[in-house]
């Protein structure tokens, strides 16, 4: 996840995402530079414009948000079925547990 962050720090600076900047940053930051994570992570973003993707990202969100609410609606019919339960019947699901 370092290699993440080290990769939107260098975007928001201008700054070229290389492995080598992405081990400076890690080791800036106190932690042990991984070669081949720096590698990975520098050949994944080669041509990548992260502020476009950081702003699809949000625009998705944005749009998913409705769709979030219908989530509690079916949570709420569940409570409700479960509340139905006699103590008898939950009684019974108890003890089948001990034997």
């Amino acid at each position: 996840m370092e290699y993440i962050y080290a990769a939107l720090l260098l975007d928001a600076a201008g700054k070229e995402i290389s492995e080598k900047s992405l081990e400076e940053v890690v080791k800036a930051a106190g932690m042990a530079p991984d070669a081949a994570m720096a590698k990975s992570v520098a050949k994944s973003l080669t041509g990548v414009n992260i502020k476009d993707v950081i702003k699809n990202a949000q625009s998705v969100q944005v749009a998913a948000a409705p769709t979030a609410g219908a989530a509690p609606a079916a949570a709420k019919k569940e409570e409700k079925a479960e509340e139905k339960m006699s103590e008898e019947e939950a009684a019974g699901g108890l003890a089948s547990l001990f034997g």
